[in-house]
């Protein structure tokens, strides 16, 4: 199975692993003290009295009591420094944990729905990204989510408010409350970002169904699956994401959090890579869920001891595999990955 049977020497080779992160919604990676601090200079008043009590209230019991947090703490984000400062915090942790490519998940709506200019919002972002490839080498993209509570008009005239920036993001998603909201809702508006060429992605099986999944595949054409854990409550959908190498971005420490797992030794994500899916580890809102990307890596293998080097280096190749770059870039990461192995496999 693998050279490396105890913790430590696996642990250090997680970390030192060149990676990509795919499900990372940068609002979620908005921390207490930052939020605190975007507060002060920015005179908004907030319901709790410290850092602490904030931290605190960070216990959930599904996505919905999630989101009603993650939107409050949004609401310090009004200028365009907030969002750069807000991603070049993440950046400086995605260099820490040796990722190599991010492809930033961040939602609109959430800010213009408070008078936030949607040019304020990608303007911060983009600089952020640019900086981060200058000083910290790390490559990354923007992907625009519709928040699927709205309604498929309010995500349409979301669009064409993003148009003027197009060639600051590579494509869409889908996201917020999963339950009640099928990827059906936004047929129509999905159709017209493909017509555009963006990239499409999706949030589905996570709270809701595999069926959600089935829609994401037919009726938005996705080409990854953002989460996706239910599929196995249907074998005929396991075997049709096996033969089209559809992508899951799955969020192991986020799955615990909402509940999705009780226990992080629940998850199934061993059993998805024994059955041949494309399978990739993420953080999702790592502020909120108790860690970036490594710490997720760790946890992980620690809670599923059948997971070794070959899973791990199986993992971060499909997240290089599964990202929307060149294959020069894909290619030049798998060296460096095959690099850092060496002799573990």
């Amino acid at each position: 199975m693998t050279t490396l049977t105890h913790h430590e020497p696996l642990n250090a080779l997680l970390r030192r692993m060149p990676k990509a992160e795919l499900h990372i919604h940068i609002e979620g990676s908005l921390e207490p003290e930052l939020i605190f601090r975007l507060a002060q200079r920015n005179g908004v008043a907030l319901k709790y009295e410290s850092v602490e009590a904030l931290r605190a209230a960070y216990a959930f019991k599904d996505l919905q009591s999630f989101l009603d947090i993650y939107y409050a703490g949004a609401s310090v984000l009004l200028k365009e420094e907030d969002f750069f400062d807000m991603a070049w915090a993440y950046f400086e942790r995605a260099a820490a944990d040796n990722i190599v490519h991010a492809e930033l998940f961040f939602d609109p709506q959430t800010h213009t729905e408070r008078g936030v200019p949607f040019e304020t919002v990608i303007r911060g972002l983009h600089h952020a990204c640019q900086r981060a490839h200058q000083e910290l080498g790390i490559s990354s993209r923007l992907i625009l989510c519709f928040l699927r509570h709205l309604s498929e008009e309010d995500a349409f005239r979301t669009l064409e408010q993003a148009l003027p920036w197009r060639q600051y993001f590579i494509g869409v998603g889908l996201d917020s409350s999963e339950r009640g909201h099928p990827p059906s809702k936004f047929e129509r508006v999905f159709a017209r970002c493909r017509d555009l060429g963006l990239h499409i992605v999706a949030h589905a099986g996570e709270e809701g169904p595999p069926e959600y999944i089935e829609e994401a595949l037919d009726l938005l054409k996705v080409e990854r699956i953002d989460h996706g854990v239910r599929c196995v409550e249907k074998p005929e959908l396991v075997q049709r994401l096996v033969r089209e190498r559809m992508p899951l971005t799955v969020c192991p420490l986020s799955n615990v959090k909402l509940r999705v797992f009780d226990r992080l030794s629940d998850h199934n994500l061993a059993a998805l890579l024994e059955q041949g899916l494309v399978a990739t580890v993420n953080s999702d809102d790592p502020a909120y869920f108790g860690g970036y990307l490594n710490q997720n890596f760790i946890e992980l293998f620690e809670a599923l001891p059948q997971l070794g080097a070959r899973e791990a280096y199986q993992l971060a190749l499909n997240s290089f595999e599964a990202s929307f770059v060149e294959r020069a870039a894909k290619d030049a990461w798998k060296q460096q990955l095959d690099h850092v192995f060496g002799a573990a496999l």
